[in-house]
């Protein structure tokens, strides 16, 4: 059983699949495959994945993606075999799909955290190594797959997805296969609709169908080079621009959706539909909700999908966000959650600092809430500031250290806290890099020198905190918390401070993004 569930099964009631989740990811199937010794067919594979956050003021650099992990060749192939990602599903297709005569040509996988444009020496690299394996195996290559995020920016360029399928097709032509799954935010453009032969998204969000959207992606490739289907795609552009938390895919609104879309797959001849909800702090000139249909021949049936999935997504386009609070307003209910507090702990999403959603990591404001307002509360507080980090990693735990933290990256949003406090734990990672944990009263400030989510309990843990004590603990992603601190978690309160995610489309400063487009416009037709 994979770590997620299979698509035709996604909607499993929620409650079930949560719990499937958890435990499944605890013991995730190494994949099996290995490469036929004599392949009648080759497929290239790539997989480049960053989701920008075009306000964030803080690049994203080549070291990001190595603090990820970057591998390559069969090293790449060695990482998809320990199962649970897109490559784990797409080498598991191809497996089962390939009838033993199709062979995997992998190439890079690099993947990032969400952040800043990427720097363009930093994706010019990545692109140069995809196109040089392209160059030397051409002649032999039935298809290319490429496994990206979809709502990636690079410094200096427009759209980097279509880019690098563009100079694919100037390398191996128009006639061969080229495959794309995408994140479920990714922002599809003309370009990458006219160049990929299909597009597969994720069907699930928060995302968990990772395994399965490589799968279906193999499943097509597969059938594709072996001649026993035709794939033909219908992409339907969307006036519409909404997110940060109505589109979580088992509750109201949007589940109907879903449900509709897991109908539309079970029949034999749809391949795939996928709803790109879009990542709405990237501007760009396409930027907008997308369906997508994949049939076997059939354009006409695939429009069909297309355009009825995009009525649906209309249909809900005015529905709120959920509520959320100021800082001083979350540290009055925390107070007031005893119940709550008594079996498990607070949840507090920093909605307008997630990191998971390309934002700095920084936001102070929370932090000044609580030390001016009842700094009693037991909270753990992730904050990414590299010089603090640095400065307590220099003490000895049970020293005092003086902190100042906030607005050292990203300064039109945030503010700037004075901290003083007690160290009680140091370490230092790949990952986060420096990482001290300084306490001053009930509070807990974790000040690490990269950015992170924490969005999983174990974070905290790792540096012998534990969540479920706290009173409260503050995450820095919009959904992967939702599942993963299901056992700890007694009450979920959104929080929204000034910062570059913020979910108010009217806050945002676009400088590119098309209009009129909805909400920020009044109109009534999603047809561009």
């Amino acid at each position: 059983m994979h770590c997620t569930l299979y698509r035709a099964g996604r909607m499993v009631p929620w409650l079930l699949s949560m719990a499937l989740l958890l435990s499944s990811c605890a013991s995730t199937p190494r994949v099996e495959f290995e490469n036929p010794a004599e392949p009648a067919y080759r497929v290239l594979v790539a997989e480049l994945a960053q989701e920008t956050n075009s306000f964030s003021p803080v690049p994203t650099s080549l070291d990001d993606f190595e603090a990820s992990g970057i591998h390559r060749g069969d090293d790449m192939l060695d990482f998809a075999r320990r199962g649970g990602r897109t490559l784990s599903g797409f080498l598991e297709a191809i497996a089962e799909h390939g009838e033993g005569r199709v062979a995997v040509v992998p190439v890079i996988s690099a993947r990032a955290v969400s952040g800043g444009p990427v720097e363009r020496e930093t994706y010019e690299g990545f692109k140069a190594e995809i196109l040089e394996a392209a160059r030397r195996e051409a002649g032999r290559l039935d298809g290319v797959y490429l496994a990206l995020h979809g709502a990636m920016g690079v410094e200096g360029l427009r759209d980097p997805e279509g880019d690098l399928l563009a100079s694919l097709r100037e390398v191996l032509g128009a006639s061969i296969p080229i495959g794309v799954s995408f994140d479920l935010h990714a922002n599809i453009t003309e370009a990458r609709a006219q160049l990929a032969t299909w597009i597969v998204g994720y069907q699930t969000n928060p995302h968990r169908d990772f395994s399965e959207t490589g799968y279906a992606s193999g499943r097509i490739m597969a059938q594709t080079v072996l001649g026993e289907i035709t794939p033909v795609m219908a992409v339907r552009k969307m006036r519409l621009l909404k997110g940060g938390g109505m589109n979580v895919d088992f509750l109201a609104p949007v589940r109907r959706i879903f449900r509709t879309m897991d109908r539309m797959e079970r029949s034999d001849e749809v391949l795939s539909v996928s709803n790109f909800m879009v990542h709405i702090w990237l501007d760009d000139p396409e930027l907008g909700w997308t369906t997508v249909a994949v049939t076997d021949g059939d354009r006409a049936r695939a429009g069909e999908l297309a355009d009825e999935l995009a009525e649906l997504n209309w249909d809900v386009r005015a529905e709120p966000h959920p509520p959320a609070l100021s800082a001083e307003e979350a540290v009055d209910a925390v107070r007031r959650a005893g119940l709550a507090r008594a079996f498990g702990t607070v949840v507090i999403c920093d909605v307008a600092d997630a990191v998971g959603a390309g934002a700095p990591g920084e936001n102070a404001w929370i932090l000044r809430a609580f030390l001016e307002n009842d700094p009693e509360l037991h909270v753990l507080i992730p904050i990414r500031d590299a010089d603090a980090a640095r400065a307590a990693w220099s003490a000895e735990p049970g020293e005092t250290v003086s902190l100042t933290v906030g607005r050292a990256l990203e300064q039109v949003y945030n503010t700037q806290v004075r901290y003083t406090g007690e160290l009680i734990h140091k370490t230092e990672s790949d990952l986060y890099g420096k990482t001290a944990v300084v306490q001053t009263e009930g509070i807990h400030l974790i000040v690490t020198e990269r950015p992170t989510t924490a969005r999983e309990p174990d974070f905290f843990r790792d540096l012998g905190l534990e969540p479920r004590k706290a009173d409260a603990v503050v995450v820095k992603n919009l959904f992967p918390f939702r599942f993963t601190y299901l056992w700890v978690n007694r009450k979920t309160i959104n929080v929204l401070t000034p910062g570059t995610t913020s979910i108010d489309v009217f806050e945002l400063e676009y400088d590119q993004i098309p209009r009129p487009i909805y909400p920020l416009d009044d109109i009534t037709d999603w047809r561009p």
